[in-house]
């Protein structure tokens, strides 16, 4: 019997890319807080607390794909969580001399965005129930 909530090989790769996406970016935010704490926008109070707050979000999101019980909650947290940042990202485009980063660059994270958010559903989202296939 195999059960057809198993992950593809495919998968199995878009959880590895998303896991280690969020536990090196996870780390980066205690890394470098000063520098994090730059891109987050002046409307946001308590940059460094945001900074720090948002790097425990995303190493508990990957710490928690990777515990299949746990795989779905996480993917959820981690897309809201992706979600969140999106201002940051609008600011830098906003205000692109303020950051030492190439305006295409800046104008690239927000597809690589768009396809992080895909990769994060398709990898951690199993249908639910119990169905089970035969193996021929």
């Amino acid at each position: 019997m195999k059960h057809a909530q198993q992950m593809s090989r495919p998968q199995i790769i878009g959880l590895a890319i998303v896991f280690l996406w969020f536990f090196i970016g996870g780390i980066a935010h205690f890394a470098a807080t000063d520098l994090e704490a730059t891109i987050v926008p002046p409307y946001i109070p308590w940059p460094v607390a945001a900074v720090l707050v948002s790097g425990v979000f995303e190493l508990l999101g990957a710490a928690g794909i990777l515990v299949p019980s746990l795989r779905r909650a996480a993917g959820i947290g981690l897309f809201l969580l992706t979600l969140a940042v999106t201002p940051a990202h609008i600011y830098m485009l906003q205000q692109p001399e303020l950051f030492n980063v190439p305006l295409w660059a800046l104008w690239l994270r927000l597809p690589v965005q768009m396809a992080l958010l895909a990769l994060i559903v398709w990898s951690t989202w199993k249908p639910r129930g119990n169905a089970a296939v035969e193996d021929d």
